[in-house]
């Protein structure tokens, strides 16, 4: 009896999962009258010159040997690399939140290669991706070796003391 209820409720459950989902319906929306007339910028927000601009930040990104426990500090513009050892950091941005959003953060796009076990100049990419300092765990660099991290990307707002 068990059996027969378990193998229906099997079915049921089946046959309910293949039906395709009904279409949602869309609801009709409006545009809130005072901000009908308000004008959107015509330059988007780098050309206005909003922030230090992208090739004038600089990253400090912390890089751990896990194999001797060395750590040093890397500091780069975006665009440029530097090699220590058998690894290369690459920087391609570095951002920050305003300084009137809630939620501060840091973070940079950062390419790690590690040279290739028996050879001179061949490198691997084993990351690529934004790293976060107040979220570290968000995105991580997975190496058996080397460790690397943000820790600052130094830009300003205007207005900032």
């Amino acid at each position: 009896m068990f059996r027969s209820v378990a193998l229906l409720v099997a079915v049921t459950m089946v046959v309910a999962c293949s039906d395709d989902p009904p279409e949602p319906t869309p609801t009709q929306t409006q545009i809130p009258e005072e901000l009908e007339s308000v004008d959107l910028p015509e330059i988007a927000g780098d050309e206005a010159g909003i922030g230090t601009p992208m090739e004038e930040r600089v990253a400090t990104i912390g890089l751990l040997n896990k194999r001797n426990n060395l750590s040093e500090e890397l500091e780069l513009k975006p665009g440029e690399q530097r090699r220590v050892g058998d690894v290369i950091v690459r920087l391609r941005a570095c951002e920050r939140t305003a300084p009137w959003e809630f939620e501060r953060d840091e973070g940079a796009f950062v390419q790690v290669l590690v040279r290739e076990r028996g050879t001179e100049d061949s490198f691997r990419k084993v990351f690529s991706g934004w790293l976060f300092k107040n979220k570290p765990a968000l995105n991580v660099v997975e190496h058996p070796i080397y460790d690397v991290w943000v820790k600052s990307c130094a830009m300003d707002f205007p207005g900032e003391e």
